[in-house]
């Protein structure tokens, strides 16, 4: 079939009208830059105009729920940016449930309102995407989330404070009490480190 006929086999085979089906298709080609496509063949088409024929042929037909597995992967940069925001605007037009399956997180971060981090079939943190990234609930996901990902410092709970190689910081207010000499984690996000800050920790520079 050609793209067209493509996009528009499920709203035939439920026997919709001519015009709304012309309407639905020309609409969801626009969105997915697919217009000047419409009469071509499978095999005249790239890897990623497949996909977005796919995608195409989802839209059209204006299901309940939307599942997509990694539909963006053989994109390329620019023209995944481009869909990323169709999808949303999609979502934010049509208000239909999305399930989402990706590797890349900028896109879990921009497209979702609710994030399920999954490692090894193993459930490990659900929420909002700034809940994950602001307070995630293991080392796992504070390493996955954030581009950089997050930075770990070994840190031992001493009599001054937090000690951290040689140097010595104030403990942080927290409600999990602690011991002197438990051995800790320190995560440290980039924008957390400053030049004013009133904590001084010598770096190595190895790549700008």
């Amino acid at each position: 079939m050609t793209v067209a006929e493509n996009m528009s086999f499920g709203l035939r085979m439920a026997h919709k009208p001519k015009a709304e089906i012309d309407a639905k298709v020309a609409k969801a080609a626009g969105i997915l830059q697919l217009d000047q496509l419409l009469e071509r063949k499978p095999a005249a088409l790239s890897g990623g105009q497949r996909q977005r024929v796919a995608i195409g042929r989802a839209i059209v037909r204006d299901p309940d729920v939307f599942l997509f597995d990694e539909p963006l992967s053989n994109l390329d940069a620019e023209l995944r940016v481009q869909t990323r925001v169709e999808i949303a605007k999609l979502h934010q037009t049509l208000g239909n449930t999305i399930i989402y399956v990706t590797h890349d997180q900028t896109e879990a971060m921009t497209l979702a309102q609710k994030i399920v981090v999954l490692r090894a079939g193993r459930i490990e943190q659900v929420g909002p995407p700034m809940q994950l990234y602001d307070d995630p609930d293991n080392i796992f996901v504070a390493g996955f989330i954030g581009s950089p990902r997050m930075n770990f410092l070994k840190a031992l709970v001493g009599q001054g404070g937090l000690q951290i190689g040689h140097v010595t910081a104030a403990l942080p207010n927290l409600t999990t009490p602690l011991r002197p000499s438990d051995d800790l984690s320190l995560g440290l996000r980039p924008e957390h480190l400053d030049q004013t800050g009133c904590v001084a920790l010598p770096a190595t520079v190895e790549v700008v």
